[in-house]
């Protein structure tokens, strides 16, 4: 069926195309009878108009903009994605504004979407994530006055506000929970030194470990199970294998409880594994995951209202997440047997 144009109301009505753009955007140039007849016969043939069009001629898209620079397939088992998606989703819903939400193969096409989405008004604003160090997007979203907020450190935002997770205080209650436990030598498997939020908890991690006392060293890997696997093969075939691993997401602690078990290790007895980020992943393994829980659907959603905020003129500040707690499950404890005999490291894969 053909979708109703303005056209379709003009001829209805006897007036000219110009006239019915008036009236359904509340301009001045047409009578309050001719806008009250318009209107009705929008709403009779059950048009809708459009988003782009209506931006054009000085109204709102009402459409906010979600890239990610990832690999399709890993949003797929990336709990951490869907929760912030569906934050952000809950509250622009509420004010019946649209996410536009689409993956790049890398930054140059990811900064090139936001310059075509802005000349053609195709969005009012748009979410940063996984924000980089010197981040390029940055400069261009403040050269094109583009309405955008960070999900991720003020540190790396430049001008645009900012939805943050204090990565040191997360990282000194995981490092203080290990420390009690009788913990000497630690380990965490991050992501990319690439992120801002990477080098951040890197640099949290063994400052917090100095402190206290401990022996600490970070792998990078790229999230996915099988850098995560990887990661845990090396630190646990080593020479001085680690008695505790933190991971920087679900998936890659999954991976890594995996591995440790296929080791022959037990956990927590043999290596104790806790997760930055608890998902259901985290609760359904065996031994469940011990992980820090925070409420990554109330950050989207703070992201939401801050860019709703901007986009109608305001100039909000930006927002800590609330703290997270760390939850304790069965795959953390006190140091236990031997991480692996040495006649049998080094010779295992993931």
């Amino acid at each position: 069926m053909k979708r109703p144009t303005i056209a379709d109301i003009a001829q209805r009505a006897g007036v000219t195309k110009a006239a019915v753009s008036f009236a359904l955007n509340g301009q001045p140039g047409v009578s309050a009878a001719t806008r009250e007849r318009i209107l009705a016969i929008a709403q009779e043939i059950g048009f809708q108009p459009n988003s782009a069009a209506r931006a054009l001629t000085g109204g709102k898209a009402d459409v906010f903009g979600l890239v990610i620079d990832r690999p399709a397939r890993m949003l797929g088992i990336e709990p951490y994605f869907m929760q912030l998606v569906s934050g952000i989703q809950a509250e622009l819903a509420e004010h019946h504004v649209t996410l536009l939400f689409t993956v790049t193969e890398d930054a140059d096409a990811e900064i090139g979407l936001y310059r075509r989405w802005w000349q053609q008004r195709r969005v009012d604003g748009v979410f940063v994530v996984d924000l980089r160090v010197d981040d390029r997007r940055i400069a261009v979203l403040e050269e094109l006055r583009m309405p955008a907020v960070v999900i991720g450190t003020p540190q790396g935002s430049g001008t645009l506000p900012a939805v943050w997770q204090d990565d040191q205080a997360c990282v000194q209650t995981v490092v203080g929970y290990l420390a009690e436990l009788g913990h000497r030598r630690i380990a965490r498997v991050g992501g990319s030194d690439s992120y801002w939020h990477s080098v951040l908890r890197r640099e949290a991690f063994d400052s917090a470990a100095a402190v206290a006392g401990l022996s600490a060293v970070s792998v990078a890997a790229d999230y996915t199970a099988e850098h995560g696997a990887a990661a845990t093969v090396g630190l646990l075939g080593s020479a001085e294998p680690p008695t505790a691993i933190l991971y920087d997401s679900d998936v890659m602690a999954a991976a890594g409880l995996g591995v440790a078990q296929r080791m022959g290790l037990s956990v927590p007895g043999g290596v104790s594994i806790v997760s930055w980020d608890d998902s259901a992943l985290c609760e359904l393994m065996h031994p469940a995951l011990t992980a820090l829980r925070r409420d990554i659907a109330a950050a989207g959603s703070a992201a939401a209202r801050m860019l709703r905020e901007l986009a109608a003129g305001g100039h909000p500040e930006s927002v800590a997440e609330a703290p997270p707690a760390l939850q304790v499950r069965m795959s953390s404890g006190p140091v236990g047997v031997p991480a692996l005999p040495a006649s049998r490291r080094g010779r295992l894969t993931a």
